[in-house]
Formats: C-alpha cells, structure tokens, sequence
C-alpha cells in the first residue's frame, strides 16, 4: 500500500507543478488557489463527489462532465476548470485532493510561508487560531498558514504537523499511553 500512496504522491506533485508553472505565467496564482480551495471545499462537503472522484466505475467522460458541470456552478473557469478536466480526462481525478495540497504547498513555498495542518476534536474559534498562529510562527521563524481539520475521535486536545514534525496532545493519546503505562504496571 506504501507503493501506491507515493504513486499518487507523485502524480500529485507533478500534475500541481506544472499548474503552478502555469500559474505563475500567468499571474494568476491567486485566483488558481481560490478556485482549487472551493474545489476542495465541494469535495469535503459531497459525499457523492468524493464517490465521483475516487471511484473507477464512472468513465472518464462522465467524470469529465460532472467536473465541468461542478466547475460551471461554482463558477471555476479558465485555467483552474481547464486543468481539472484534464485531470478527470486523464483518469487521475482520484489524486485531484493530493494535487491541490501540493499546489497549496508550492504557493506557500514560493511566498516564503510555511503550511501548518492542524486537527482538533472541534472547530476552533477565531481567538484560538489567531493564538496558534502567533505561537506558530514564532516557534517556526516564517509565516505559517494553518490547514484546519476536525476530528471528533482525537476526543480533545490537537495534532500539529508542520513540516516533518509532529506535536501531538489529544487526550486520545495521553489515553493510550496511560494504558499502556497500567498494562506494564499490571
């Protein structure tokens, strides 16, 4: 299963390249972005388009015009509506979320920021981000975008990735430690 995870690794990483190179010359990497978060945004929020994009039952012309009709609603034209058709024409719509967070990574990499995931048993208040945020880019010494994601099974606490680390303090965890730590004193 390694394997196929690097495998959509890499065709993540190169399809989101060459859109990015794209994107820079054209001086639309904003709008790109912005268009791939509502992209992203559809996709956390439809079951049924994640079946869509991860299921190889649908051919690649009916992925193609169910992108096409999504992209024309949400109003995703050009560059961005062009470059998911083609993903869905290739076939590879089920690495389009890998391509997006590479594209979000090369953005923040060219603007000199840092992209920090972050999942929390439930959704943080403004007044909680705006507080990771000042702590983050503290310890961190660049700007840092925070990803948020929501994980009621974490039970509390929040998992921090930025880059190759990890701060890891849910109480799910410090629960499982504590077991173990009674299993060996049992």
């Amino acid at each position: 299963m390694a394997g196929g995870q690097a495998d959509i690794s890499g065709i993540a990483e190169r399809y989101a390249s060459a859109l990015f190179a794209l994107a820079l010359e054209g001086k639309a990497v904003g709008k790109i972005q912005k268009d791939l978060d509502a992209f992203a945004g559809m996709i956390d929020q439809s079951d049924e388009l994640q079946r869509l994009i991860s299921s190889p039952v649908f051919s690649a012309n009916e992925q193609a015009d169910a992108i096409a009709a999504l992209a024309s609603k949400a109003k995703i034209t050009g560059l961005t509506a062009n470059f998911l058709g083609l993903v869905a024409n290739n076939r590879r719509l089920f690495a389009v979320q890998g391509m997006i967070k590479a594209f979000r990574n090369l953005v923040a990499d060219h603007r000199g920021e840092v992209t920090a995931d972050v999942t929390s048993a439930t959704a943080l208040t403004a007044a909680q981000v705006k507080s990771l945020n000042t702590v983050l880019n503290s310890a961190v010494g660049k700007k840092v975008q925070i990803a948020r994601h929501v994980d009621p099974a974490i039970l509390g606490g929040m998992i921090v990735k930025v880059g190759s680390r990890m701060i890891d303090t849910t109480l799910r965890t410090k629960l499982d430690n504590l077991k173990i730590a009674m299993k060996e004193v049992g």
